[in-house]
């Protein structure tokens, strides 16, 4: 369904990536970063992960110029908003209160991966001409023609916040803690860039891991064996069980992960009297190193920061990556050499009512979150002298 853009751009939705043809898909998007890979978004919805059924209709965006696709995005058609790490639960709960509709609404992101990348996949030209009042009106026009009540777009990288950066708008920022090798050759060299107590304080909690009897196991892509990733998935399984929620993703999505994408996929498993115990599974884009899904049955001392981050910063350095996204929230990140970031989102709200209250909100929450990321990179644990 083509919708009025301006000069001859028009956009569209289509219900499946396999509506979408490969070759433009990968034009668009490239093939380094893992969740922009067609076949990512092929595994979600062959698994069934994202469908009607989860509340996750596809409905992935089509930006064309005089037919020709120009550009891409992946978008869903929401029920609920579960899977997202931009919270509008309360936006949701404000619209019932007053007995008006909050969903569905348009979602322009990854599913479950609260990870910054690029979300307008357009042509360089396209781009270069396209302006945010453009963007956001063909936007605004689409989710009133999908029956939609707001449209949100998710976690963009720099260059789509240039193109979504419209006062009109309502941008919201949260803070993530991400790990960056600034020259370190191996873990000693990180480790001596920190001040002597969290220097102290890691080596105890590594040597405390080891002392469990506690040891780690590195697999690569088709090298998982099958019992292994089995076992992996019941240790995440119970990462959401143990909250009393269902996993956002079943055990065939992974086994397609494998199948389709293994270049991405390194999993590390913890073992402990020849059993394993937990498992933390990556995936490895051009210059980035995402930590995704973890999971374990029983609690260990420090198993998680080991298993998680100090075996992922190893590994991101055996795999010359010079970044990692551990996801969402996580203040413990912090005193272990992980540094605030900012991230971002922007979110149509067509009710003229909320949509003033909404902002206002925003505006609150950005005092609060950049008071937050400016304490946060105070406290950080290097040495001050190597950071001057």
């Amino acid at each position: 369904m083509p919708e009025s853009g301006p000069a001859t751009l028009t956009l569209e939705t289509c219900a499946s990536i396999h509506d979408i043809p490969l070759q433009d898909w990968e034009r668009l998007a490239g093939c380094s970063n893992p969740f922009l890979r067609y076949e990512f978004f092929q595994a979600l919805e062959a698994s069934g992960c994202t469908s009607a059924t989860t509340g996750w209709s596809p409905r992935h965006l089509v930006f064309r110029s005089d037919g020709r696709i120009v550009g891409l995005a992946p978008a869903y058609l929401k029920s609920h908003s579960m899977g997202e790490y931009v919270f509008d639960w309360a936006w949701a709960d404000a619209y019932q209160r007053h007995g008006l509709v909050y969903y569905p609404k348009l979602l322009i992101a990854i599913p479950f991966t609260p990870s910054a990348g690029p979300r307008l996949l357009l042509d360089r030209d396209l781009r270069k001409h396209l302006t945010p009042e453009q963007i956001h009106e063909l936007l605004d026009t689409l989710t009133d023609n999908l029956g939609a009540h707001s449209w949100h777009l998710l976690f963009p990288d720099s260059e789509d916040q240039k193109l979504l950066h419209h006062d009109g708008e309502l941008h919201r920022i949260g803070c993530q803690f991400h790990w960056h090798n600034h020259g370190y050759r191996n873990f000693e060299d990180f480790l001596a860039e920190l001040t002597s107590r969290k220097r102290k304080s890691i080596r105890k909690e590594r040597r405390q891991v080891a002392e469990q009897g506690i040891s780690f196991t590195r697999f690569h892509g088709r090298d998982i064996p099958d019992h292994v990733l089995s076992g992996f998935y019941v240790f995440y399984q119970a990462t959401y069980l143990k909250r009393g929620q269902r996993p956002y993703l079943n055990k065939r999505f992974f086994e397609l992960l494998l199948e389709q994408l293994p270049e991405h996929v390194h999993l590390v498993m913890a073992e402990r009297e020849g059993e394993m115990i937990a498992g933390a599974l990556f995936l490895a884009g051009e210059s980035t190193l995402y930590g995704r899904y973890w999971g374990c049955l029983d609690e260990y001392n420090h198993l998680h920061f080991e298993t998680c981050y100090y075996q992922g910063i190893e590994l991101a350095m055996d795999l010359g990556l010079s970044h990692i996204d551990a996801g969402a929230q996580g203040e413990h990140k912090l005193v272990r050499g992980f540094e605030p970031v900012i991230t971002h989102s922007w979110h149509g709200i067509q009710h003229p009512g909320f949509r003033e209250a909404i902002a206002n909100f925003t505006h609150e929450e950005a005092d609060h979150v950049l008071g937050y990321f400016n304490d946060a990179a105070s406290v950080l644990p290097f040495r001050k002298q190597t950071r001057d």
